[in-house]
């Protein structure tokens, strides 16, 4: 099997599924759980801060082994397997500490595995007709199936069934990536000269990481406590599910077009768009989302929050950096975006969130970080953002 094959980009698409089908298990339910097992926001919130932590130095310490080996699969495997090894224990382990320690380890083996599948994807599409978002997609599947499953879970069973899917989820992604297969590595002259920190120091660069650091960061709202504003406003878990699943189904529509809006409007564009509504979804969310159709309109701005604003970012880095910096510049696209963007607002919300009672101020300094963030943008070089050839 050849990694251009057509089983090849299933397989990948599975993997996909697999994913973020556990993000869609852990991410909008960690909460619940961590509340059921007596932490208060405020802990709930640190938690997060110090787990997401780990994303910082994670992806850069895992693509360097694979940018250096030329072995981005072995990697990938070997995070799935030592993410279900750590992740066992959270069965045994109850303490603050303890539970810190697993989550942050854990995701410290997570992130060797999301920047390599995508330099492996982006590669393996490449001479074939499929795009990267048609492959992506799948991935926002498995998050709606798992979120929705586990949301219904949860008004049946206890606030420990997340833990028990995850541990499924992640023994079902180690057993897909055994069967993946990553593209021969093709010599460029580009890769003679320059170095990764060369490239990187580039003002629009800094820039465009400096706004998605502040979009993750007003995401720490929505990660840690949307779920909880949800059951205090008393949606029920199924109801929660559906939510959040509304958002993915958009984000599923946002990547089958998303080649044709990079082709029309350009990264620059649909970035800026991205941001501002972002900014207005976590407002809305902030003062009405007693009303369910507020809720409903702010999770279809998901598709643009999350899906589009991921595809256009990939896009741009994967044509900012040449060939052999491609799993490194990706893992410094999560380390700030996600590592140090997501730790600060996971952190801030946390302290903000008061068991509910500032719920308002929570999600209001999330639309004020999107905010800040689109502003980040105005002073980029469109021109070095606007790249013609959509991934």
């Amino acid at each position: 099997m050849v990694a251009h094959s057509r089983t090849n980009l299933i397989l990948l698409a599975i993997t996909y599924w697999l994913y973020f089908g556990q993000l869609g298990v852990l991410t909008p339910y960690l909460g619940i759980f961590l509340d059921g097992r007596g932490f208060s926001s405020a802990d709930i919130g640190e938690l997060w801060a110090v787990i997401t932590l780990s994303r910082i130095v994670g992806p850069s310490l895992w693509a360097s082994v694979a940018d250096k080996t030329g072995k981005a699969v072995n990697v990938v495997r070997l995070g799935c397997l030592l993410s279900v090894l750590c992740f066992s224990t959270v069965f045994w382990v109850h303490s603050f500490w303890g539970l810190t320690l697993v989550f942050g380890l854990m995701m410290m083996f997570w992130t060797a595995v999301l920047p390599q599948l995508e330099v492996i994807t982006i590669q393996s599409v490449k001479p074939t007709k499929i795009s990267y978002g048609q492959i992506r997609l799948w991935g926002s599947i498995g998050f709606i199936v798992l979120t929705v499953s586990v949301g219904k879970a949860l008004d049946i069973f206890t606030s420990e069934a997340p833990v028990y899917a995850s541990l499924f989820v992640l023994t079902g992604l180690f057993i897909a990536s055994l069967f993946i297969r990553q593209p021969e590595k093709v010599p460029s002259k580009e890769e003679e000269t320059g170095t990764l920190w060369q490239i990187a120091k580039n003002r629009t660069f800094l820039l465009f990481l400096a706004a998605a650091a502040l979009l993750q960061v007003s995401f720490g709202a929505y990660y840690g406590f949307f779920a909880l504003y949800m059951r205090d406003l008393e949606y029920s878990g199924q109801q929660t599910g559906l939510l959040i699943a509304i958002g993915v189904v958009a984000e599923i529509g946002i990547f089958l077009v998303a080649r044709r809006l990079i082709s029309r409007f350009g990264v620059w564009q649909l970035l800026l768009a991205c941001l501002v509504l972002t900014a207005m979804r976590w407002y809305a969310l902030a003062a009405w989302a007693q009303f369910g159709m507020v809720v409903v309109v702010s999770q279809l701005i998901h598709a643009l929050s999350f899906g589009l604003a991921h595809v256009t970012a990939m896009h741009f880095i994967t044509h900012f950096f040449p060939a052999r910096f491609q799993s490194r510049g990706q893992a410094l696209y999560v380390s700030i975006a996600f590592g140090i963007g997501g730790a600060l607002g996971n952190y801030v919300a946390g302290q903000l969130w008061d068991q509910g009672v500032h719920a308002y101020e929570t999600f209001a300094f999330a639309a004020g970080a999107a905010f800040i963030g689109a502003l980040c943008l105005i002073f980029c070089d469109r021109a070095t953002i606007n790249t013609t050839r959509p991934a």
